[in-house]
């Protein structure tokens, strides 16, 4: 069994760190995207006019492939992480950005009006009343948006060993080995069903009022008469 996860030395890394690298590469730029989309939405949210235009601007950075986008970057961050990180940040924008937006809109005016009739400033409003009520839509663009970035990470293969996972397509072509290429797939495919049933679960603790399913009512025979 030991012998399945054996890594070639050029990796320069165990399959489980491989692994970690993974999810570093994958979730530190989804995470950076969500902390620079949060005041973005919120102008958005307040000066209608704006959405438009960064909507149209994260959509052509996002349309940009990732290996034009490496190109550029190699010149100022080389053959690091960053080079990889940092499209896959750009990247996220498209879906954060309306996601957040979209979830910040849906809030009732009620429920703004309340907020500010207690002495809630914009800062606190947005913070303790919008956020958590839009926070299903949020949840819902960070799976979107997590899982995308798990599997583009594989393509840093191309600017060296910052491919992490996918590094192994690589390798079980050039050393004929079927079992790294299957690692690759299908390591890549856990993390992502992994990653993804963790922010549900965070979802259902974030938002308890929300339903966590249907369930179809039992017909008695009082029912049917």
């Amino acid at each position: 069994m030991s012998e399945l996860f054996d890594m070639p030395s050029d990796l320069q890394n165990s399959y489980l760190g491989l692994v970690t690298l993974h999810l570093r590469e994958a979730l530190l730029p989804v995470l950076a995207g969500l902390l620079l989309s949060l005041p973005i939405a919120q102008l958005c949210v307040r000066l209608r006019w704006l959405y438009p235009p960064v909507l149209w601007v994260t959509t052509v950075l996002y349309a940009i492939p990732s290996l034009a986008f490496f190109v550029i970057l190699i010149d100022y961050t080389g053959l690091s992480e960053l080079t990889v990180m940092i499209p896959l940040g750009v990247y996220s924008l498209v879906v954060l950005v309306p996601a957040i937006v979209d979830g910040v809109r849906s809030v009732p005016q009620e429920t703004l009006a309340a907020a500010t009739a207690m002495g809630f400033g914009p800062v606190r409003r947005y913070l303790q009343v919008q956020l958590p009520i839009a926070a299903p839509a949020i949840i819902a663009g960070l799976r979107v948006a997590s899982v995308s970035s798990i599997s583009l990470v594989s393509v840093g293969m191309l600017i060296g060993n910052q491919g992490a996972l996918g590094n192994l397509l690589n390798s079980g072509m050039i050393y004929n080995q079927p079992r790294l290429i299957w690692l690759s797939v299908v390591g890549t495919a856990v993390l992502a069903i992994l990653v993804d049933a963790a922010l549900i679960a965070v979802r259902i603790l974030l938002t308890p009022w929300m339903p966590r399913g249907t369930r179809r009512p039992l017909v008695t025979k009082e029912a049917v008469r």
